[in-house]
């Protein structure tokens, strides 16, 4: 009895293996490379923090499964935060992502506007809104205060809400001169009621 060894339970392991991270990066593809996207603002560092983050989560081995897709992007967010190094600065300018570049012109208008933001508001809104994640939890991973990033996340929102006020206005105007166009026997009349407004 005393010199019998102790068998170890050979059971499936409670702890994601590399094969696990692999076929969560490829089944969440799609939304792994978008957050990636959001955060980074540019579509090649996008990628390579997608391969990266998958490294990342590939080196950890002491994550439960069940956690496992939460450790994915959370594996993404740190890998982007180490490539982008966002900080808060006194003038917090937009994105470089600029519009004429085609970075952003290219993209959903909603994705616009997030890329748009400057890097430490946009890391804010993306990790605390989009992603869930607490202000303690933002402010550990982006190495600054939780009053830092609550402020971020609302001049984000500010920013977002202007910009959808703009669109709105856009939209309208452009959908009344579609409207004239579409319709010519409007045009003499639109013209005859300023006239007879102006008179």
């Amino acid at each position: 009895m005393f010199g019998r060894r102790k068998v170890r339970n050979e059971g499936p392991s409670r702890y994601a293996m590399r094969s696990d991270f692999c076929r969560i990066f490829e089944k969440d593809m799609n939304r792994l490379y978008l957050l990636s996207f959001l955060l980074t603002g540019d579509r090649v560092i996008a990628e390579q923090c997608f391969v990266g983050g998958l490294q990342i989560a590939q080196e950890e081995n002491h994550v439960f499964k069940e956690w496992a897709e939460s450790w994915a992007r959370r594996a993404v967010i740190q890998n982007a935060i180490r490539t982008i190094r966002p900080r808060r600065t006194a003038d917090d300018t937009p994105s470089a992502a600029d519009p004429s570049t085609g970075t952003v012109a290219t993209e959903p208008v909603g994705n616009a506007w997030i890329v748009d933001l400057p890097a430490f508001e946009r890391f804010a809104f993306v990790m605390s809104v989009l992603e869930g994640y607490s202000d303690q939890e933002c402010s550990l991973l982006l190495g600054c205060t939780r009053g830092e990033v609550a402020a971020a996340r609302t001049r984000a929102l500010e920013r977002l809400a202007r910009s959808v006020e703009l669109h709105s206005k856009l939209v309208s105007i452009a959908s009344s001169q579609k409207a004239r166009r579409d319709n010519p026997e409007s045009t003499p009349l639109w013209a005859a009621a300023s006239v007879a407004v102006s008179a």
